[in-house]
């Protein structure tokens, strides 16, 4: 039998990385991985466990309770959920909050450390789509297939304004396009893992493309 293929998706926030990946997993008949969820599952627990006196997240404090995080995704009708402690989080990790702490987090050695060999082993046997920021460079070298998808600035500030406004969450265009941005440079210049195209991924910039437009390009790519 025939192992089915391990797919490595990058690319910025708000390029809808995670909603492209459900749907070609489902087509392909793979699990989809969101490893930003991962990031934000820590983020979540810093911001309930972690912060200083001045309610910022203190990351000495966060590495020393890492032992007190335990991450696991379960299936919910073909879609995984990421429960924290054997707490369902799905919803919580996209609160803005965490989206604007995220990245901070996210660019410690130490927490991409501790993510490592729990993303390999999720891909280890194969038939998986996986998508994040160093998934094609660092995460799975050598998957089957790599994607970077990206979009401009303000298409993606777009497209998060209203996800945000369709969940009943309250933001302006403008504070969610300088979030982006914000998290853009940092997730770019970090010095562990930066967020870059690998040399053999294939760019997908999707900012005149819709979801389905996507989709259809990435599968050309794959079903040759």
């Amino acid at each position: 039998m025939k192992k089915k293929p391990v797919i490595a998706i990058d690319g910025f926030s708000s390029t809808g990385k995670s909603s492209i990946s459900k749907k070609i997993a489902k087509k392909l008949d793979l699990i989809h991985i969101d490893t930003g969820a991962l990031y934000r599952g820590i983020t979540f627990f810093a911001l309930e466990n972690c912060l200083n006196d001045q309610q910022e997240i203190d990351i000495k404090s966060l590495f020393s309770k890492l032992n007190e995080i335990h991450l696991e995704f379960r299936p919910n009708h073909q879609i995984l959920e990421l429960y924290l402690n054997g707490k369902n989080i799905n919803k919580e990790i996209r609160e803005l909050r965490v989206s604007n702490n995220v990245s901070i987090v996210a660019k410690q050695p130490e927490i991409r450390d501790f993510l490592l060999d729990f993303q390999r082993n999720l891909a280890a046997k194969g038939g998986v789509i996986m998508d994040g920021r160093d998934i094609g460079t660092v995460i799975l070298p050598n998957a089957d297939f790599k994607f970077f998808v990206t979009a401009s600035p303000e298409e993606r500030a777009r497209r998060r304004h209203l996800e945000l406004q369709n969940a009943g969450t309250e933001a302006s265009y403008e504070e969610v396009f300088q979030n982006l941005i914000t998290r853009d440079k940092i997730d770019s210049e970090r010095d562990v893992a930066p967020l870059k195209q690998a040399d053999d991924a294939i760019l997908i910039d999707n900012t005149f493309l819709n979801k389905e437009e996507t989709i259809a390009l990435i599968l050309s790519y794959i079903e040759k």
